[in-house]
């Protein structure tokens, strides 16, 4: 499987970070959110989940990018995933990251949610995934992602637009719902006003406000789970 990594200067130990990928691959995009996690002082590697069928493909922002995306999506198996991420997990590890966490964008913050409920991951940041309650991804098989909540032990931090059509506001509910219920650490942000895909800078849909205060956001879960309570 490949990835791209990006570390701090330095000897280290660091922190670990993985970068879930958005439908469109280890984009630019994805690229550009590890090196900002870098100079923040984490290791942040982003796996490529599309390493079985269409390895290193970067799709476009546009139509037929999102065709042939969910076409790769729809590929993907809930055992596929979690035993990538496990890897990149453990590809971390063996460069000395003590704790890991996690940053999923779109469909990886589906993947970050689902890996939350089966590995130790000490924090997670689910910007925008999508089907998280429903059954209508290979992912969220045979049962909903959702059920699966009771399996989470870290601290979680979902970041969700409040115009976002992929994440409507029924699934919102059941999530923090789920996570309640659950005893979870977490916190839900919804930005009003904001679509879908606000923190990339390269689509119609990117929001400067909201994804500055996003990012504000995410790097106070990974110092306060990850620096704080690890080996920088």
């Amino acid at each position: 499987m490949g990835a791209f990594l990006a570390r701090p200067a330095g000897p280290g130990p660091f922190p670990g970070v993985l970068v879930a990928m958005e439908l469109f691959g280890v984009s630019a995009h994805v690229r550009d959110v590890c090196e900002r996690l870098a100079a923040e002082g984490y290791v942040a590697l982003a796996p490529d989940l599309y390493h079985r069928d269409a390895p290193g493909i970067e799709l476009p922002h546009d139509a037929a990018g999102r065709e042939r995306g969910f076409d790769l999506l729809h590929r993907l198996t809930r055992d596929q995933v979690v035993h990538d991420v496990r890897a990149a997990m453990e590809h971390l590890r063996a460069r000395g990251c003590v704790r890991v966490g996690m940053v999923g964008l779109s469909l990886g913050g589906h993947v970050a949610y689902l890996a939350a409920t089966r590995l130790d991951l000490a924090a997670v940041a689910v910007a925008y995934g999508g089907w998280i309650p429903a059954a209508d991804i290979p992912l969220s098989r045979p049962e909903p992602t959702l059920a699966l909540t009771p399996g989470i032990t870290g601290r979680v931090l979902v970041l969700v637009g409040a115009e976002d059509r992929v994440v409507p506001p029924d699934h919102r509910r059941m999530i923090a719902d789920a996570l309640r219920a659950a005893a979870v650490r977490h916190e839900i942000v919804e930005y009003p006003g904001v679509g879908h895909g606000f923190l990339c800078d390269r689509r119609d849909t990117f929001d400067a406000r909201a994804a500055d205060d996003a990012w504000r956001r995410v790097r106070e879960l990974l110092a306060e789970e990850l620096v704080e309570h690890g080996v920088r």
